[in-house]
């Protein structure tokens, strides 16, 4: 059966549920995703590109072919985003600075810098986030960054972080866009701590001094994002879910993080979404694949994939959720990663909207338990599959596994030839 036959049919079994398919495919294609730059060159960004990751951060394996250039960088992301449908974003750490051969410290790093990423995101249609980057950096080989007792250090990263939060803010000018800038730091011990309170409340300090000012929410938002633990932090984490909890809760404006990996193993983020979004505007979400704890693996098509997609759905949270994607594989053809895990996202959204909601919210107040689990169930197995492909014929991207041939030549042709 053709892509267009399946098709037919699936909208013809899906409609006798009360779903339109064709508005399912309109609704997701119009949700924009934050594909990560980091994947592309393992996290090394180009202030210092032979440089050692620090922070609690490891990209595994030396499969051929990275980035190593602004240039190829941006030509690794627009194949893979030639496959995958839909609204795309790039999101950008300072790291990936366009810094014409000088050396720029960190707090002293403009809008100048990234104004080359702006023209090619115009000439791209891509939308731009942005984050500061708090590891692999001299300042920072201690583990400590906004919460540090030396009132010099601390300050350094204060002044580096309201520097981005002006450059996000520009950017978004620029674009006539709102980026959403997130702040992560990797501040922790390895032992058990003494004062957790005086390194949290130096944090929360920073942090009021970083976004005092800020501008226009139009053309940006700050997020501030969590971790349950990291490698050299495995006692305590000074940006806890607790304290961001409690900072985005009394700090009007800012939104909170949520990332897949950073929560302990029984734990998940999509039974957060609804009970954060009662007391929070907005959210984002980095959308990563934790294996035993957080290792950024690829975004596969699972359950809690689904689940995420089934939240921001089924309450319409759309504009209230911004999603991103955050893993880094260097054991595995990099921009095929980028392919395989932005599309994941977009199933799972596809196959979320393709859920009889409204239906199975009448069942549940109606206390026919039976009847919402059989549904649910029944579900699974109904042709999802060919509403996907009809999806990528639509938007002009390979369906199924055909673009996995153009992965592949790419490797051949270009990845290869890299030194």
């Amino acid at each position: 059966m053709d892509i267009k036959s399946a098709y037919e049919y699936a909208r013809e079994a899906y409609a006798r549920l009360g779903v339109d398919t064709d508005a399912a495919i309109k609704r997701v294609k119009n949700i924009p995703i934050s594909i990560h730059c980091w994947q592309g060159d393992d996290v090394r960004g180009f202030e210092n590109p032979e440089g050692v990751l620090t922070g609690g951060i490891q990209a595994t394996g030396d499969y051929p072919g990275r980035a190593r250039t602004i240039e190829q960088l941006r030509a690794d992301f627009d194949k893979a985003a030639s496959l995958v449908p839909g609204k795309k974003r790039i999101s950008l750490h300072a790291i990936y600075l366009d810094n014409h051969g000088e050396k720029v410290e960190r707090d002293e790093i403009e809008y100048k810098h990234f104004a080359s990423w702006v023209k090619w995101a115009k000439e791209k249609g891509y939308g731009i986030d942005f984050n500061p980057t708090f590891f692999s950096h001299p300042k920072s080989s201690d583990g400590f960054t906004l919460s540090h007792p030396d009132q010099k250090i601390r300050k350094f990263w204060i002044n580096h972080g309201i520097a981005c939060r002006k450059i996000a803010e520009r950017i978004g000018e620029e674009l006539g866009d709102t980026v959403i800038t997130n702040y992560w730091i990797p501040d922790g011990f390895k032992d058990i701590p003494v004062d957790r309170h005086a390194w949290r409340e130096r944090l929360a300090e920073a942090y009021d001094e970083i976004f005092a000012g800020a501008g226009d929410k139009k053309f940006n938002r700050n997020a501030v994002e969590s971790k349950l633990f990291g490698i050299g932090a495995e006692s305590c984490t000074i940006g806890s879910h607790e304290f961001y909890l409690g900072y985005v809760a009394t700090r009007k404006g800012i939104l909170l993080t949520l990332d897949s990996g950073h929560f302990h193993p029984t734990e998940v983020i999509s039974d957060k979404i609804s009970s954060i979004l009662l007391f929070c505007d907005e959210i984002l979400l980095h959308v990563s694949r934790p294996v035993r704890w957080d290792s950024d693996h690829v975004v596969i098509f699972d359950d809690e994939l689904k689940n995420i997609a089934l939240e921001i759905l089924r309450g319409g949270f759309e504009d209230r959720v911004h999603i991103g994607l955050d893993f880094f594989d260097a054991s595995i053809n990099r921009v095929a990663a980028w392919v395989i895990g932005a599309r994941n996202m977009q199933k799972a959204l596809l196959y979320a909207a393709l859920e009889p909601t409204e239906k199975l919210k009448a069942l549940e107040l109606e206390g026919d338990y039976t009847s919402r689990l059989a549904l649910m169930e029944e579900l699974k197995s109904y042709p999802f599959g060919a509403v996907w492909d009809w999806y990528c014929e639509t938007e002009g991207v390979p369906a199924r596994d055909g673009w996995l041939a153009e992965i592949k030549a790419y490797e051949r042709d270009v990845l290869l030839a890299r030194k």
